[in-house]
């Protein structure tokens, strides 16, 4: 494929809301040597979509900075991190055999080259990524999931979300019969914590507001706190042994309210900040109780090939909420950002 051709793209020229999303015809970028290109069959959407546009991130030092997922922004930028497609295109050093192949692409850029690697940079954030009819991608990062039974977009829907989760799973060190607390049990990677959590044997407690309490039971939760009520108390009703582990994507007051609700040896996985990003609590919780507070961003190389693994038998199965074309991507983060939705939103080129 010639980079002179051109394609269909949507990029954000600055920081701000959604009026810095302009489409724009673009050239089709050439896969340099150890890439391939991918033709974008959808691309879901994220929360890390908005924080990047809005430049919401901050900087060490300097919380209200704006800034990228991890540093200035070069624009004009292509957003879009999850991408699910068809190789067409090879660089040198590639093998040709993958063109044709059906494919996932990890959207992370890690700080090593090790399996578990962390991730420092992301797909529409650090380089051009899925809003665009190609992406091109390291040969590394780029995952065969041609036998997959899943769709194109169920497939979309799992790199951050589901790789996220995975990762915080991973770090938080789950085990079969423990009492999980799972917040943001409605969005994407609160359900794929749900499912996952409940796939492997751990009992789930869910927080999320009432009129989504069906879905979030439906994903594998065990328990539904609503968001609007007292949900420490909640907590303590539903739990009254304690937690073992709390996967939070909120944080805020929740972190200060719930952290003495873990038992002995309890892991509090952070991956978000919805509720907020400052926290305070009694370190005493932590060093009298052995608890710990775990960061987790995204997920390592290792994780990615569970998660895929985990792709290929069909043993995820991810919620869409709704789709829409590449150019109306202004009102599908719109959408998103309203946050009444249940699941994943995907894009289409």
């Amino acid at each position: 494929m010639s980079a002179s051709q051109v394609m269909r793209a949507v990029r954000i020229t600055g920081h701000g809301g959604p009026e810095v999303l302009e489409p724009a015809e673009v050239a089709v970028p050439t896969p340099r040597a150890g890439e391939v290109l991918v033709q974008v069959r959808a691309v879901a959407l994220n929360n890390t979509d908005l924080w990047t546009r809005e430049g919401a991130y901050g900087r060490p030092g300097d919380p209200k900075a704006l800034s990228g997922w991890r540093g200035p922004i070069v624009f004009p930028r292509i957003q879009g991190a999850d991408v699910a497609g068809r190789v067409v295109g090879v660089g040198t050093g590639v093998d040709g055999s993958l063109v044709g192949r059906r494919v996932v692409v990890d959207p992370a850029i890690y700080d090593t080259d090790g399996p578990d690697a962390n991730p420092v940079g992301l797909m529409g954030s650090e380089r051009d990524g899925g809003y665009a009819e190609y992406v091109t991608a390291p040969v590394e990062r780029v995952h065969d999931v041609t036998e997959s039974p899943l769709t194109d977009d169920r497939l979309a829907a799992l790199p951050t979300a589901y790789g996220t989760a995975l990762g915080m799973i991973e770090r938080g060190r789950l085990r079969k019969g423990e009492t999980a607390l799972v917040s943001g049990a409605s969005g994407g990677v609160g359900l794929a914590l749900v499912q996952i959590a409940r796939a492997r044997g751990a009992r789930v407690l869910a927080i999320s507001s009432r009129a989504k309490t069906d879905a979030v039971r439906e994903a594998g939760a065990h328990e539904v706190v609503d968001r609007a009520g007292d949900v420490a108390e909640q907590i303590r009703a539903a739990a009254p042994e304690g937690l073992d582990i709390a996967l939070d994507v909120v944080a805020g007051e929740l972190v200060s309210e719930s952290l003495p609700l873990l038992r002995e040896g309890g892991r509090w996985v952070i991956a978000g900040a919805l509720g907020g990003h400052d926290v305070t609590f009694d370190v005493r919780r932590l060093y009298l109780h052995n608890a710990q507070v775990i960061g987790s961003s995204m997920h390592t190389p290792t994780h990615f090939d569970l998660l895929m693994d985990l792709a290929r038998r069909a043993e995820v199965h991810p919620v869409i909420a709704a789709t829409f074309p590449l150019t109306q991507a202004a009102l599908a983060q719109q959408e998103l950002s309203r946050r009444e939705h249940v699941g994943k939103i995907v894009m289409h080129p």
